[in-house]
């Protein structure tokens, strides 16, 4: 028992204050003389220490680092009530995520960043990175072209980096940052800035505090897209919080990186470049949305996402490629005639692709010299996510009679919606185009009408015959002069000459032909 009480009794000692811990030597001067015959036996304290939680998933991890509080608002529950009522939408959504929600949370950890930020894209653009919208903005994160310039972002014919996931989400939150340094380190006033601009929202405090009102986010006058931008991110927040409660089935992400970004070093065509990697066309171009045509820009950037699973084969491909062989090449005698605009939109190309290709410093070019071109090595029509392609599939997705229209000067999508009978929105939606889009000379424009359910649509070329004028043949298709007139780019004052060849859109169950 000496051992026990002089235990307890030093135990005290340091419990008492430093007059007692003075009072007594320490332990080490304190020899103990303990009987041999008495063995002493001290067993280790076990303590119990939780394992840590394995995070497997990503949304798991988004789910721990969320900390905005969610406030009850009406449009917060609004929001809320509505992503509980459309459950596929996020299934979907999530499911788009996939490829690129685990860089977009490791960037936003490594910077620091509130986690509610990573789900901007679901509200934003539900992370379509081909997402175009009525403002003119494109891409996962919609940046408009000036902000999109102003924070790093290139975009040309060939590229638009607003596309770019890596790269717009770099350009994205290098912006939050910007904006909660000058929105007073407000989070909720950043992310309503997002939406709106700073000025919008600074003066917004600005006239409440001259009002002697509050100023938090709730007590701003804002415009209503941004009073209704910001409850929704804090509602889908609270939403994916709480996902197993609310029967909201998110995909899962695996919690570890699956892509790549591997710079070529040139230009590059897609479909050698999904050769080298073991991929389809489709899904090389779907993981690098940025690219417009068929091939990475000439001047840059060449860095291409991929998986990571593919990324190794692609670079050893790569390496010993050379890179000449990285494009598929014509050479093309100058016609008279010719000029390098001309030449660059027979062979999908630029200009200034052409001039740098070529070394040519002017526009100028000879007759009978040859021009070395950079052609697709695959058909034009097999880049289904080019800018061509897609515009395309966009232009067929309409209902009804289709008409086509190449933009004149004094055009614009209002007189021409007017004209046509339809609606500013569909016309641009029809086009791939927002509403406050500018048209361009010689544009072709596609136009639905609404026609019978059971009409059938098709495109007759139809090369005029002796005898013809334009209201024999739109009596014979069932068509109109005026419509032949805007199919063809005619003008009234001229007449038909025999073998020239139209361009009509038929309704094939109407047409006597």
């Amino acid at each position: 028992m000496r051992l026990t009480s002089f235990l307890i009794a030093g135990g005290l000692s340091l419990l008492v204050g430093c007059q007692s811990f003075n009072e007594q030597p320490p332990v080490e001067a304190q020899p103990l003389e303990v009987p041999v015959s008495t063995p002493v036996i001290i067993e280790p304290v076990q303590v119990e220490v939780e394992a840590p939680v394995a995070i497997t998933d990503v949304w798991q991890r988004i789910r721990l680092g969320l900390t905005f509080p969610i406030p009850d608002k009406k449009l917060v529950n609004q929001y809320r009530d509505w992503y509980i009522k459309h459950p596929k939408h996020l299934a979907r959504v999530s499911k788009r995520a996939q490829p690129f929600m685990y860089l977009i949370v490791d960037e936003i950890e490594q910077r620091g960043l509130p986690m509610e930020l990573a789900l901007l894209p679901i509200v934003e653009s539900s992370f379509d990175p081909f997402a175009y919208s009525h403002g003119a903005a494109s891409g996962l994160w919609q940046f408009t072209s000036p902000m999109a310039k102003h924070f790093g972002l290139e975009m040309n014919w060939w590229y638009d980096g607003r596309r770019d996931v890596p790269a717009a989400t770099t350009a994205a939150l290098d912006m939050m940052e910007y904006l909660h340094g000058k929105t007073k380190q407000n989070w909720l006033y950043a992310i309503a800035a997002y939406n709106t601009g700073e000025g919008r929202v600074l003066n917004a405090v600005k006239r409440n505090q001259n009002s002697g009102k509050d100023t938090d986010f709730w007590s701003l006058d804002l415009p209503s897209e941004t009073e209704r931008y910001v409850p929704q991110l804090l509602a889908l927040a609270d939403v994916i919080q709480h996902a197993q409660e609310y029967g909201i089935a998110l995909y899962p992400i695996e919690n570890q990186p699956v892509l790549k970004v591997v710079d070529t070093g040139s230009q590059i065509d897609l479909a050698l470049a999904a050769e080298m990697a073991g991929m389809t066309l489709t899904d090389l171009h779907a993981l690098n949305p940025g690219f417009n045509q068929w091939a990475t820009s000439p001047q840059g950037p060449h860095k291409l996402v991929l998986p990571l699973d593919k990324a190794e084969l692609f670079e050893s491909a790569l390496a010993e490629s050379d890179e000449q062989d990285r494009l598929k090449w014509q050479r093309y005698q100058i016609k008279p005639g010719d000029n390098l605009g001309l030449i660059a939109k027979r062979f999908h190309t630029t200009v200034g692709a052409l001039q740098a290709v070529n070394g040519i410093s002017s526009n100028q070019i000879i007759a009978g010299k040859y021009l070395l071109i950079p052609i697709s090595a695959k058909d034009p029509s097999k880049y289904l996510l080019s800018a061509d392609q897609r515009l395309l599939k966009r232009q067929n997705s309409g209902r009804g009679n289709k008409m086509h229209h190449t933009v004149k000067s004094g055009d614009s999508l209002w007189i021409l919606a007017k004209t046509y009978k339809v609606s500013v929105a569909n016309l641009a939606k029809w086009n791939n185009m927002a509403p406050k889009d500018t048209l361009r000379l010689g544009q072709k424009l596609v136009i639905w009408q609404k026609g019978s359910s059971k009409s059938i649509t098709r495109t007759i070329n139809y090369t005029v015959k002796a005898g013809d004028s334009l209201a024999k043949i739109a009596s014979k298709f069932s068509v109109t002069v005026q419509q032949l007139l805007q199919w063809n780019d005619l003008s009234e004052n001229k007449y038909l000459q025999p073998g020239q060849k139209l361009t009509l859109y038929v309704d094939v169950t109407k047409s006597s032909a």
